[in-house]
């Protein structure tokens, strides 16, 4: 619940189930459990499953803005309410291997700079501790 007090985002469009580990302005763990009952899978693709790398790219995004909005300061997390994130770019994106359902991906994401309401992040996605995918990101906290 906490998850949703910061992110604006809903079912189906919540991809962060739980945050396991957090140091505000240095790094963050997170998890989503990837189900059969997923809407993505109706078609992607209905006779081989595979959970779409952009859906990949925004979770680890989605991670990212729990971090930037953990990190600001405490008058800044008073209202967060009137923030969102919003992507700015997608460097060096890379997919490993497929992700299927019946998969627990965990986010790893951890600040290489930060200037002001822009966050630079390192994101790292893992399946049994195994690299799926990663990316540089960008992203900046702006008023709604």
């Amino acid at each position: 619940m906490e998850i949703q007090k910061i992110l604006p985002h809903r079912f189906p469009f919540l991809l962060v189930d739980r945050i396991t580990a957090l140091e505000p302005g240095v790094s963050i763990e997170g998890y989503k459990n990837v189900s059969i009952s997923e809407p993505v899978f109706q078609g992607h693709f209905p006779d081989h499953p595979i959970y779409p790398g952009v859906m990949i790219i925004e979770g680890m995004a989605q991670a990212g803005g729990v971090l930037a909005f953990k990190s600001m300061d405490a008058a800044g997390r008073e209202n967060t309410q009137d923030k969102v994130v919003y992507f700015m770019s997608i460097d060096k994106a890379k997919f490993r291997a497929p992700v299927t359902p019946g998969d627990q991906l965990v986010y790893r994401l951890e600040v290489i700079k930060n200037k002001g309401a822009v966050w630079f992040l390192d994101g790292k996605a893992l399946v049994d501790g195994k690299l799926v995918a990663e990316a540089q990101l960008k992203a900046m906290i702006v008023d709604k």
